[in-house]
């Protein structure tokens, strides 16, 4: 996949990406278009490849990027509201705000500190419009948990691997709602989470990933 859509620069990535049919929707390529990778990204922001933000954490390769928003597109039509947990650089969050638009809700939590002040550093580089609106809101929170003061969600994304799916996130997806979600730990499977009109869940299994471990705080060691 690298080298297949590694670029230069945003445009040419992105272009690359949808060459490759990673992405397929005009809604998830124009905002991709409108969020410049550089801005977070420590280095070598437009390689098709995970790269480090320091806290063992790190930004996924923009093609996982694009796969999860092709598997939410649907439910981050403009005037929904998102969850992205464990929002590390804040990029994806970013991408799914542009998605949902002024009239939508993007919350995006990281359990640590110093990653929810680089997400906001990174936000206010090109994108503080989406801050200033209330359209992105980045909190420190326990992704085991959530934010339940904003659900119920049309969309949760899920930014690390998680043992089992926590039941919290299951409870403020929306009926008709989709979560994308790594579950496993020596072997992770990328795995959508379907509710259903009348409340059951629908799991499905794509793909083999590796993902950062979801952080359990302290207290629930």
């Amino acid at each position: 996949m690298a080298w297949r859509c590694s670029a230069s620069g945003n445009a040419d990535l992105v272009r690359n990406l949808r060459k490759a049919g990673v992405i397929h929707t005009d809604h998830v390529e124009q905002a991709m278009l409108k969020v410049d990778r550089s801005n977070y990204a420590p280095q070598n922001p437009y390689t098709d490849a995970p790269q480090p933000l320091g806290h063992q954490a790190t930004i996924s390769a923009p093609h996982m990027h694009a796969h999860a928003l092709e598997l939410l597109a649907n439910h981050l039509q403009p005037g929904m509201r998102a969850l992205d947990v464990g929002c590390g650089s804040g990029y994806l969050a970013a991408v799914m705000a542009r998605m949902v638009g002024i009239d939508g809700q993007v919350v995006a939590i990281d359990y640590l500190s110093p990653l929810v002040a680089l997400s906001l550093e990174n936000v206010r580089k090109e994108d503080a419009d989406l801050l200033d609106s209330g359209t992105l809101q980045v909190e420190q929170g326990d992704g085991w948990k959530g934010f339940e003061q904003a659900s119920p969600y049309d969309s949760i994304h899920v930014g690390a691997a998680a043992e089992s799916v926590p039941e919290a996130l299951l409870e403020q997806l929306k009926p008709g709602g989709r979560m994308v979600i790594p579950v496993g730990t020596t072997t992770q499977q990328f795995c959508t989470i379907d509710r259903l009109p009348n409340g059951n869940f629908e799991q499905k299994s794509l793909m083999g990933v590796m993902y950062v471990p979801l952080v359990h705080p302290p207290s629930c060691i």
